[in-house]
C-alpha cells in the first residue's frame, strides 16, 4: 500500500520520448494527500448499430427490474445489474418527409440531432442538420481533457452502399454543428498516434519506430524515473498500463507487417486487422485507454453503418448485413438476423468488461461512464424508426439506476432521452430536436 505523504503526482502528468506523449492513469498518488473527497469524472460513449433488430429476440417480456435476458442480450448476461434496456422510443423525424431522401440516411443522421436529413443531392437543399447530443456533452465534459471527443468507427463506407443517391449521412453520427459533421476514423495506428504520438507525416513515424522501437521505448527512461517515486501499488498499475499500451501498439505494428515489408508505410495508414472481431476490440481497446487517461471524455462509434454489406462468417453468416436485415419474414433470415444483433452485443460485452475491470476514482471505468447503445431503426425490414433498440450501461458516478426495463409510451422522443443524459452531466437545456421534456421515470436517475 501506499504511505501517506505531503507529496502527490498530477493529474495531467505526461511521459514524453521521442515522437511521443504517454498520458498517465490515475494513479493513488493524483488523489491529494488526506483529501476529504475524490472529483468524479464523467464519460459518455454512444455505440451505434443499424437495421433495427428482431424483436422477439431483443426486447425483455417483463418490466423493471430483473427483467429477463433475451438472446441477443446474452453476451451481458453477467453484466445483468449495470444496464438499462429502454423501449417504446422512437425517431419521428428519421420518417419520411415526400422529400425523396432515404430511410436509411435519415436513420443515422437522426440519431443523436433528433432531426430530418433531407436530400441534399435535390436542387437547393442544403446539407443541415444540427450539434449533436454527444458534441454538447463534449462542450461540457471535454474543457479539461486534451482531445474534447473521439469519432470511430469499424464500417467504412462501401462503394454505392448508400440510398437515395446521398452517401453522407451514414458515415457518421456526430455533427459540430448544423453544416459540419465530425468524420469517422477507422484506422487503430492513426487513433493511437492522436492519443500517444507526436504526429508527423508517415515517413517520420516509420523513422520513429526504427529509431525507439515503439512509443513505450522512447518514453522508458521517465517511466523508470517516476516509478522510483511511486508506492508499491501505483508502481504495480503503472507497470500494468504500460503492459497494455505495448500490447495494444504491438497488435497494431504486426497488423501493419504485411504492408510495412513491400512498400514504406503511407501518410494514412491501410493496415488494419484482417477481421471484424479483431479491429473491433482492438478500437475499444483504444478507447478504454482514452478514458483510463482522461484524454477524451466522450466518443461516437459506429459498429455497423446503415446500408452495411459486411458479412459475418465467424458467426456462419455469409450475407451482407443490409440484405439479411430485408428477411420478409423469412425465418432462416430472421434467425441470421438475429445472429448478427447478438454479435454485436457480444462486442458491447468486450467494451464494458474492459471499462468494469478497469480502476477509477470511486470504483470502475464502467462505474463512472455511461455508454448508450442503439439503433436508428426498430424494424429494419420494414424501414421502421419506432420502438428503437436502447441498452445504457454504466452509472455514471453514481447517476443512473441500473438493471432496469424501461418501457415507455409508444413513439416518445429519443430525444427526451438525449435530454435527460445531458441534463446529468451538466448541458442544461430545455429543448434538443423533437423532444418533448425529459423522460419519466428518468432511466438517468437515482429515481
Amino acid at each position: 500500500m501506499n504511505f501517506i505523504t505531503k507529496k502527490s503526482v498530477h493529474r495531467r502528468t505526461f511521459l514524453k520520448g521521442a515522437g511521443a506523449t504517454l498520458a498517465l492513469p490515475l494513479l493513488d498518488s493524483m488523489i491529494p494527500a488526506l483529501s476529504a473527497q475524490v472529483k468524479l469524472t464523467p464519460r459518455v460513449g454512444f455505440v451505434y448499430v443499424s437495421h433495427g433488430v428482431i424483436w422477439d429476440d431483443w426486447k425483455p417480456k417483463t418490466v423493471g427490474a430483473n427483467f429477463e435476458i433475451t438472446k441477443n442480450l446474452e453476451p451481458v448476461k453477467h453484466l445483468s445489474g449495470q444496464f438499462n434496456i429502454l423501449s417504446g422510443l422512437s425517431h419521428l423525424e428519421a420518417d419520411t418527409k415526400g422529400d425523396g431522401s432515404g430511410d436509411h440516411t435519415r436513420a443515422s443522421a437522426a440519431w443523436l440531432t433528433g432531426v430530418h436529413a433531407y436530400d441534399r443531392t435535390r436542387p437547393g437543399v442544403e446539407m443541415r442538420l444540427a450539434t449533436s447530443a454527444d458534441q454538447l456533452i463534449a462542450r461540457e465534459l471535454g474543457k479539461d481533457s486534451p482531445i474534447p471527443s473521439l469519432e470511430l468507427t469499424t464500417d467504412t463506407a462501401s462503394q454505392g452502399s448508400c440510398d437515395a443517391g446521398d452517401c453522407f449521412y451514414v458515415n457518421t453520427v456526430s455533427w459540430r454543428n448544423e453544416t459540419t459533421p465530425n468524420m469517422t476514423e477507422n484506422h487503430p495506428r492513426i487513433v493511437f498516434e492522436r492519443l500517444f504520438g507526436d504526429g508527423g507525416t508517415g515517413a517520420q513515424r516509420l523513422a520513429a519506430v526504427k529509431s525507439t522501437g515503439s512509443i513505450l521505448d522512447s518514453v522508458a527512461a521517465e517511466a523508470a524515473k517516476l516509478s522510483k517515486k511511486l508506492g508499491r501499488s501505483d508502481r504495480t498499475k503503472l507497470d500494468e498500463y504500460m503492459d497494455s499500451v505495448r500490447e495494444v501498439e504491438t497488435r497494431i505494428q504486426n497488423a501493419e507487417k504485411q504492408s510495412t515489408q513491400t512498400v514504406a508505410l503511407p501518410d494514412r495508414p491501410i493496415s488494419i486487422p484482417a477481421t471484424f472481431e479483431d479491429h473491433t476490440k482492438l478500437m475499444f481497446d483504444l478507447q478504454t485507454l482514452a478514458f483510463q487517461t482522461d484524454m477524451t471524455r466522450v466518443f461516437t462509434f459506429i459498429l455497423a453503418r446503415e446500408l452495411s454489406l459486411r458479412p459475418y462468417p465467424s458467426i456462419q453468416v455469409p450475407d451482407a448485413h443490409h440484405s439479411v436485415s430485408h428477411h420478409r419474414d423469412d425465418p432462416e433470415l430472421m434467425a441470421k438476423k438475429s445472429l448478427i444483433d447478438t454479435h454485436h452485443v457480444r462486442m458491447l460485452a468486450y467494451l464494458l468488461d474492459k471499462l468494469a475491470a478497469t480502476r477509477d476514482a470511486g470504483g470502475s471505468l464502467l462505474d463512472q461512464s455511461l455508454i448508450v447503445y442503439g439503433s436508428g431503426m426498430g424494424n429494419g425490414n420494414l424501414h421502421r424508426h419506432s420502438d428503437v433498440p436502447f441498452l445504457l450501461a454504466g452509472k455514471l458516478g453514481g447517476k443512473v439506476k441500473t438493471g432496469m426495463h424501461y418501457a415507455y409510451k409508444q413513439d416518445t422522443p429519443v430525444c427526451n432521452m438525449l435530454l435527460s443524459v445531458m441534463d446529468k452531466v451538466g448541458v442544461k437545456i430545455d429543448k434538443f430536436g423533437d423532444s418533448s421534456g425529459r423522460l419519466q421515470p428518468d432511466p438517468v436517475d437515482l429515481g
